[in-house]
């Protein structure tokens, strides 16, 4: 990641961005140099990825910070925040983004989050997904925060990469922020 996405923060804090990846080293590069450029801007992030995943960043990020640095990262386990209450379900997700952010928020603390989608197979309804994106979209607008929304290339199908661009104004390709010309400013498409 270039300086292009944190220069991109720096001057607009509502950022809902797409990433896509396809190969796990990218991946850990790219999630790491994110939680960099907020620890150096006095920035917290909040992770959620799996435990395998979360495990491979800091250990990457241990080699550049001290256990200082480091308590500007906050880790949430993935599949508790997506699935808490045993499936895939929007109201809930949104719940629990919102009391995950509500201390940032009450403290007047700037913090980024970095959320790494996943789920065994992509064969549920599509609405379910466009309802968590489009409440992601909503909430980064109102709070003014850069959200970083991770899904692997491989296991999406092309109706579903179509939807995360419609509903994703930002996209992150090849470390450069690009605007998504399929985004849906109103989301009249539901």
């Amino acid at each position: 990641m270039n300086t292009t996405l944190q220069q991109s923060i720096e001057r607009k804090r509502d950022l809902h961005i797409l990433y896509s990846y396809k190969e796990i080293e990218d991946y850990i590069q790219t999630v790491a140099t994110f939680i960099e450029d907020g620890i150096y801007a006095g920035e917290y992030t909040i992770l959620i990825d799996n435990e395998r995943i979360q495990l491979l960043v800091q250990h990457e990020l241990r080699k550049r910070f001290s256990d200082e640095d480091m308590n500007y990262l906050h880790y949430i386990n993935n599949f508790h925040f997506y699935y808490s209450t045993g499936s895939y379900h929007p109201a809930t997700i949104e719940e629990y983004l919102l009391a995950t952010l509500t201390p940032y928020v009450d403290q007047q603390l700037q913090f980024r989050l970095w959320a790494h989608v996943e789920w065994a197979t992509i064969e549920g309804p599509l609405h379910v997904i466009r309802d968590v994106e489009l409440s992601a979209d909503k909430t980064v607008s109102k709070l003014s925060f850069p959200l970083i929304c991770a899904y692997n290339e491989d296991r999406m199908p092309d109706h579903l990469k179509k939807l995360l661009v419609e509903t994703h104004p930002f996209l992150l390709v090849n470390d450069e922020l690009v605007l998504s010309e399929l985004y849906e400013k109103n989301h009249t498409k539901m």
